[in-house]
């Protein structure tokens, strides 16, 4: 790697790491202020069940999607001005969407936020490596991925408190602000470095990749809807087959693909990637889902629901570490498998709750998932880059960083299409209502409005509907979803348990490496 200028002292360093950090830590804070505020902004800007669901899933889908992309950018044109341009662009969309007049617009700011956080996080975390080495380096990285952890433990408290004490669009002068900070801290000691063997970007494969991402995700989004056999969805779903069979084609051929698709000839590369897709489905999914089914159906305040959830997420400031050092003595696979069978149990646990039950019933149970997944959460990143040979660890690590956060957006859009789906169905058949019917598509509306938490409107949108039996239903599919989740946490398990069990310790491989 090339430096453009001279290394920098210790306070430099420190400060360089904090204003990397705070840039990492708006992130979750965008994701899950997001999904809290989703009830909230139905109410005061309304918006359809599909724009509002695009609230966190934009987002979500261009950070996801281009991550890669903006890694490579910042090999080329320098660390710097990329994390300069990442920032910028996220301070002036987070200002823009405290001020977005319709549900539209926020949709449109919050992708052009996801761009604006990939942007950041990737040039902010190659720049660490430039200006740490060795155990530094080590503990650098680890100061930024609790820094992460602490934005998704505290993110929905501290949104709750923000909406309740101003409203829905102070979170976003929030973020604004924490990104004029990091600015001011580390962009007058950041050294601009870049890579000078850096060929370029493989604009192809990027632009397919998202653009499959992009339809596959709107396909899911519209079909609550539209319904699953509708032309538009089954145009959508089918053209992102194509875009993904295209990409794969490109990949195998380009000089330097986006995704090297010869790693998953290793089996063990496999099972690494079913660890970021398994916490996707069994603790991501539910710190969006439960706000809003705290706040939107049961009537919680935001800051209750905030403080609810700290029995999910704390438990990640404290088990991945833990994780870390128990894998010098079990095998990091089996500490994975382990945590995803506990999460199976809280999960399940979980779907035994009812609405309008004593809320500390769901304390164990969300402690229990936070607990389960907090163990492959903490041995993952170390496992991506110790199961391939030592010199392919580069786009071994940018390929589970791709799955990891695309997995969260597709997960999101799986998960909401799901319950709305159920939901519908559920009312359908008690309605008696035929499918195709005008009633019908009423029906789908309300479903799809009860999962993005805009029970405001939802109760109002098919006569005769009680809002008592709209709960009810809501209930039963939520139930039914949580079995769902339970039953991919088991299978994320036992793929883990069979593909890594023989994995004794993370740490020895990543000494390797060093």
């Amino acid at each position: 790697m090339n430096a453009m200028t001279q290394p920098h002292g210790a306070r430099d360093k420190l400060l360089i790491l904090a204003a990397v950090c705070l840039s990492a830590l708006v992130l979750p804070l965008s994701f899950t202020g997001g999904a809290v505020a989703t009830p909230a902004i139905g109410r005061d800007l309304g918006g359809s069940p599909v724009a509002l669901t695009w609230i966190t899933n934009a987002f979500m889908l261009s950070f996801g999607s281009l991550l890669m992309a903006a890694g490579a950018l910042a090999d080329v044109y320098g660390r710097k001005r990329l994390f300069t341009f990442g920032m910028l662009l996220f301070t002036v969309a987070s200002i823009a969407q405290s001020l977005a007049p319709s549900v539209f617009w926020l949709d449109v700011l919050r992708a052009v936020q996801g761009v604006a956080g990939a942007a950041a996080l990737a040039s902010g975390s190659a720049a660490l490596a430039q200006e740490f080495e060795g155990h530094a380096r080590t503990r650098a990285y680890s100061v930024l991925g609790t820094t992460f952890g602490i934005g998704l433990a505290f993110g929905p408290l501290m949104a709750g408190a923000l909406i309740e004490a101003f409203n829905w669009r102070a979170i976003f002068v929030f973020t604004a602000l924490i990104g004029v900070i990091a600015m001011v801290f580390g962009l007058p000691r950041m050294r601009e470095t870049r890579d000078p063997d850096a060929k370029g970007l493989d604009w192809l494969g990027t632009v397919l990749f998202s653009a499959m991402l992009a339809l596959f995700t709107f396909g899911l989004i519209q079909a609550p809807d539209s319904g699953w056999e509708s032309p538009l969805v089954i145009g959508l779903l089918g053209a992102s087959a194509v875009l993904l069979a295209a990409f794969v084609i490109v990949e195998m051929r380009v000089e330097r693909p986006m995704l090297d698709l010869t790693l998953f000839r290793y089996p063990r590369f496999i099972g690494v990637q079913v660890l970021p897709i398994g916490t996707c489905f069994c603790y991501i999914v539910l710190v969006v889902m439960l706000p809003l089914r705290f706040i939107g159906v049961e009537g919680l305040s935001e800051i209750d629901a905030g403080l609810l959830l700290l029995a999910l997420s704390a438990p990640m400031l404290v088990v991945p570490m833990l994780a870390a050092s128990l894998a010098r003595f079990v095998s990091a696979g089996i500490l994975s498998g382990a945590g995803f069978l506990i999460a199976a149990v809280g999960l399940h646990w979980l779907s035994l709750y009812n609405v309008g039950d004593a809320k500390f019933a769901l304390v164990v149970p969300m402690l229990l998932i936070g607990i389960g997944a907090g163990l492959p959460w903490g041995l993952m990143d170390g496992l991506s880059v110790s199961v391939v040979p030592k010199e392919r660890a580069g786009m071994a690590a940018g390929i589970f960083s791709t799955v990891r956060v695309a997995g969260e957006g597709i997960a999101l859009a799986i998960v909401a299409a799901v319950l709305a789906s159920v939901l519908h169905a559920d009312l359908s058949s008690a309605m008696h209502v035929v499918a195709g019917s005008a009633e019908a598509s009423l029906i789908a509306e309300t479903a799809h409005r009860v999962t993005t938490g805009d029970m405001a409107h939802a109760i109002n949108t098919v006569p005769g509907l009680a809002n008592e039996r709209l709960v009810q239903g809501y209930a039963a599919a939520f139930q039914y979803l949580l079995h769902i989740l339970t039953v991919i946490t088991l299978a994320s398990a036992a793929v883990v348990l069979g593909l890594l069990s023989k994995d004794r310790s993370v740490a020895e491989p990543q000494q390797a490496a060093a």
